[in-house]
């Protein structure tokens, strides 16, 4: 009995071209989960909206800037518990309007949540957050003890 050397492309040509398009679409769907953004799912006709964020980390502080355009400041809620700060808030819809009839609706609308984990202890009594421009910044001033120190080494 001969050996045959396996080859995984030619029973990759065998199956049908569906398969491959049911691929390509579950690789979409992860892809846009996992960078963020609004999922849309026509057939449920769900709305799930998540504010991007960037988080720098300095010497002395980190800063969080969440994007919340069309977010009212009031309806944004910030906690830190146990170096875990967590952003809620809603992105309410406007009322709608007599006599308008919509032809597409991209836009979403929902309540969020974002909550992450810091890396050292916060003064929490220091923090400050301002809200300009659609961009909440959160100023997270480190703790005395989480701040890097530096020793100078003596030569004798």
């Amino acid at each position: 009995m001969p050996l045959i050397r396996w080859n995984p492309t030619r029973e990759l040509a065998s199956l049908p071209s569906d398969v491959f398009n049911v691929q390509r679409e579950i690789n979409r769907v992860f892809d846009h989960f996992f960078r963020g953004g609004s999922q849309w799912d026509e057939s449920t006709e769900l709305s799930m909206w998540t504010p991007s964020v960037d988080i720098a980390e300095q010497d002395d502080q980190f800063v969080v800037k969440v994007e919340l355009p069309g977010v009212n400041k009031d309806d944004v809620k910030i906690t830190l518990e146990s170096n875990i700060l967590t952003v809620r808030g809603e992105k309410k819809q406007e009322k709608e309007e007599k006599g308008k009839s919509f032809h597409r609706v991209e836009r979403s609308y929902s309540s969020f949540q974002r909550s992450f984990t810091l890396p050292t202890t916060v003064k929490s009594d220091k923090i400050d957050a301002g809200y300009r421009d659609g961009i909440l910044t959160i100023v997270l001033p480190k703790a005395d003890e989480a701040k890097p120190k530096q020793i100078e080494v003596k030569v004798k």
